[in-house]
Parts: structure tokens; C-alpha cells; sequence
């Protein structure tokens, strides 16, 4: 026995000369490790004070302007949507952006973006962050964008300490967060989360100018996107995903705290619904006689309002965001009228209520107003998420390290962590923005409230990692 602890004790000492930066050094650990039985290195950072995790906010900062110049409307507002020649653009940035911090990329076949930094055991379930980089047309630069660019510098944040995973830590740029192009919300993390539905349905969907889900996706470079079952991640492909993002509402900026500590997403769903009446000329049809589509949407409209209201929670919100009226002159009644409504609650059962009865208004004011209640489809009705407890305790407990004031709070506003949840335990990470502002030109996070967050990230990224 004692000729195996001189040779250990000769070893460690030929060994405190040996670069911590350098691939022979974690050689060597890992064969002293086995020599010995006992851990010697352990992967976590060599100065825990929050001095350690520097956040490069100006190089972020620029990133964060440059992406935004990969626009189809301009400045300030940023448009950027899927599979169009400025997203193309801007996802060839950002895989540049994974290359240069040293993270190993690859995409799936609907363009899902993953870079992953190896871990020492990286047999293990990973670590994963990440958000989304397509906007909504007229939107601002933050949404998602700092999610994504925020943790390839979380990562670097990390290397720059000196912290060595013990689980692989990856980061995801997901495909078409927004609805925007084929009206179907978080479409890449939902395809990532095993949804067949959907898989089927992107066989047959079109956009506004009739163009194929294939066809777009073809001309973003993704030519084998007719069997979605490669893009699937089996549960527990991760064992956590942790999302950073702008609030996207004014209470941390109200408050004055800096972080937001994610405990739920509300669950949201999608309807949309056409009224058909019998048109006609707006000064020769008299009132009685009139089977005004227009107005039958205008009173859904108002029952949406209603029946959220009725539910006694503030929780439970509902908006319609889109009406259309056909033909659509001043001088003729509406025949056709189109509504899309967003209903959301944290309680899944609450919510469904809220649809139920916005149904029913629907058939009794197409009855009153005689006319057709052509269509009442839910697109979407997904289930609440909660955020797994191991994990907003990991970012309490970074914040506190950190000295950073937080707060628990639910996220109304959904994202891909909802669907995230599906394979993995999930939690988020909110910063202020100004005002709340969000999907509009005026959306702002300051540097210093983004620098916060990559840090917040950056440490829980380490206490996950290692766990």
C-alpha cells in the first residue's frame, strides 16, 4: 500500500505544474482518478464569487443589434420570418456565433439549431438552455434573441471561469417560436416533444401565399422534412432545460427586481371561427333584413371579454387578435367574418370552461343574428407547465449567491419551455424589459438587466450540471 500512496503523492506533485487550461490536465485527472479510487477534480468553479462569472455585456450587446439587421421591415423594429432569406441569414449567424465559443453544432430536418459543450461524463442526460430568433412582423430585438445569444455567452461565461462540466450543457435556438408564417405556435419544440398531430398536419399546411411547409422548408436548406420522427427527443433526453428571457410584462421593472424566478407557464389555446351571412348593399338593405356577419363576430367578440371576466381569476385572459371581414368595403354588410382568440389560463380546467362557453355564445348568437356558424375549431388546447422545483431552487439559489433580488412569479406569456416540459424537468428565468413592451419596435432590455440574467443562467447551468 505504501508504494501506491509515494507514487500518488509524486504524482500530484509532478502535477502542480501542469497547465489547468490544457487537455493533459484532464487526462491526467482522469488517470489519477482511476489509480487512486477518489475523485481529485471536481467540476466546479474555482472562484464562486460572483467576480468570476464576467459577462462580456458589450460584445452581447452588439451581437444582439447585429441579429437584429437580418430584418424584412426596418430598424427598429425587427420581422423576421420562418424559413424566409433573413432568417436563413440570421440562423447562420448564430450557428457562427456556437462555432466561435467552441460548441459542436447540429440541426434537425425542420431546422432546430442544438450547440453542445462535452461534458467529462458525457454519457449523462445534458443540460440544456435556449429560446427562439424569428419575430413577428413589426416586433423588437429581445424576444427569444436573448434566451438564445444570452446563453452561447453563458457558456462562455463559464469556460472563461474556469468551470469544467460534469454534464453536457447544450443550447437550442428552436424553429418557428412564433405562429406567424403557418399558424402554428412553438412548431420546433413541439415537433422536439413528440407531437404526431402536428407532424401529420405540416404534411398538408400552407401559408398565406399558398406555399407548403416542405417547399419553405426546402428553401431554407432542409430537404428531408417529410418524416418529422428524427426530430423527436425521447423523454429524458435532457435532464433539465432552463429558459432565459425578457418578462415580456412590467412587474420586475414595476418592483425593481432583477430576476424572475418562473414557477408556471399558463396554458394556452387557439380557436378560430368564421360567421357567414348573406351580405349586401349597406344603404339598400334595411336593418331587419340584415344577416350581418360582421356584427356576429363583433358581439363573439365582446362575449370573450365576458367570459373571462366571469371566471373570477385573474389568471384567465383571453384576447382576439385577429378579425377579418369579407368583402371588406365601407359601403357593402360583411358576408364572412373571421376571428382567431387566444385563451389562456395557468389552470388548464378553468381555461377549458372559458372555451366551452365562448362556444356556446357562438351557436346562440349565429342563431339571433341568422346567420351560419361556419367553422368553431380549438387549434390548439395545451396543458399548463410547471416548473420542476429542483430547479427554480437552483436559481434561487444562483440569485442569492449572485446577491441579485428576485422573484417567483408565472409566465402568461407561453414558450418553448412548455413543450420542453414534455421531455424533460423545465424552468425559466425572467429579466425586466421596458414597460413590458414586447412584439412592438419599443421592446428594450438593458444591458446590465441582460448581463444579469447570462449570470443567473450561467450559474445554475453549473450547479445543474454537476448534480
Amino acid at each position: 500500500m505504501a508504494p501506491r500512496i509515494c507514487l500518488l503523492i509524486l504524482s500530484l506533485y509532478l502535477f502542480a505544474g501542469i497547465s489547468s487550461q490544457s487537455d493533459e490536465y484532464d487526462a491526467t485527472i482522469r488517470t489519477m482518478e482511476e489509480f487512486s479510487g477518489y475523485p481529485i477534480h471536481e467540476p466546479v468553479l474555482r472562484d464562486s464569487s460572483s467576480s468570476s462569472l464576467s459577462v462580456d455585456t458589450e460584445t452581447l450587446q452588439r451581437q444582439i443589434d447585429e441579429l437584429s439587421t437580418f430584418s424584412d421591415t426596418p430598424a427598429p423594429s425587427v420581422t423576421r420570418i420562418l424559413y424566409s432569406e433573413k432568417d436563413v441569414q440570421a440562423r447562420g449567424f448564430v450557428k457562427n456565433l456556437m462555432s466561435i465559443s467552441g460548441l459542436s453544432v447540429r440541426e434537425d430536418a425542420v431546422g432546430n439549431i442544438f450547440g453542445r459543450w462535452v461534458g467529462s461524463e458525457p454519457g449523462l442526460p445534458p443540460v440544456s438552455t435556449g429560446s427562439h430568433i424569428d419575430a413577428i412582423p413589426y416586433s423588437g430585438k429581445y424576444d427569444g434573441v436573448v434566451g438564445v445569444l444570452g446563453a452561447i455567452e453563458a457558456i462562455n461565461v463559464l469556460k472563461r471561469s474556469g468551470f469544467k462540466p460534469k454534464r453536457s450543457l447544450e443550447v437550442v435556438m428552436f424553429t418557428s417560436e412564433e405562429p406567424t408564417r403557418f399558424g402554428i405556435s412553438c412548431l420546433g419544440s413541439r415537433l422536439l416533444a413528440g407531437s404526431k398531430e402536428l407532424g401529420q398536419l405540416l404534411k398538408r399546411t400552407v401559408d398565406g401565399q399558398n406555399i407548403s411547409f416542405s417547399d419553405a422548408a426546402k428553401f431554407a436548406g432542409y430537404t428531408n422534412n417529410e418524416d418529422f420522427s428524427s426530430v423527436v427527443l425521447e423523454k429524458g433526453t435532457y435532464s433539465a432545460f432552463v429558459e432565459l428571457h425578457i418578462e415580456q410584462g412590467p412587474i420586475l421593472e414595476e418592483e425593481a427586481i432583477s430576476i424572475g424566478v418562473v414557477t408556471a407557464i399558463a396554458a394556452p389555446a387557439s380557436i378560430k371561427v368564421d360567421f357567414e351571412g348573406n351580405g349586401g348593399h349597406a344603404g339598400a338593405v334595411l336593418m331587419p333584413k340584415r344577416n350581418d356577419a360582421g356584427l356576429a363576430a363583433a358581439e363573439l367578440a365582446l362575449a370573450v371579454e365576458k367570459h373571462v371576466l366571469e371566471s373570477g381569476s385573474i389568471d384567465t385572459v383571453g384576447t382576439v387578435g385577429i378579425l377579418e371581414l369579407h368583402p371588406g368595403a365601407i359601403n357593402s354588410i360583411p358576408s364572412k367574418a373571421h376571428l382567431e382568440i387566444d385563451a389562456r389560463d395557468i389552470d388548464e380546467r378553468r381555461r377549458n370552461l372559458v372555451i366551452d362557453k365562448i362556444h356556446q355564445s357562438a351557436l346562440s348568437i349565429s342563431k339571433a343574428r341568422n346567420v351560419e356558424l361556419s367553422e368553431f375549431k380549438i387549434v390548439n388546447q395545451d396543458p399548463p407547465a410547471l416548473s420542476e422545483e429542483s430547479i427554480t431552487k437552483a436559481t434561487e439559489s444562483a440569485c442569492q449567491e449572485l446577491n441579485m433580488p428576485y422573484k417567483k412569479m408565472i409566465s402568461r406569456a407561453y414558450h418553448d419551455s412548455l413543450f420542453m416540459a414534455r421531455i424533460c424537468p423545465m424552468g425559466m428565468i425572467f429579466i425586466p424589459c421596458y414597460k413590458g413592451y414586447s412584439h412592438k419596435p419599443e421592446e428594450f432590455a438593458a444591458p446590465q438587466d441582460i448581463a444579469n440574467g447570462v449570470r443567473v443562467l450561467a450559474l445554475t447551468f453549473s450547479k445543474l450540471s454537476v448534480s
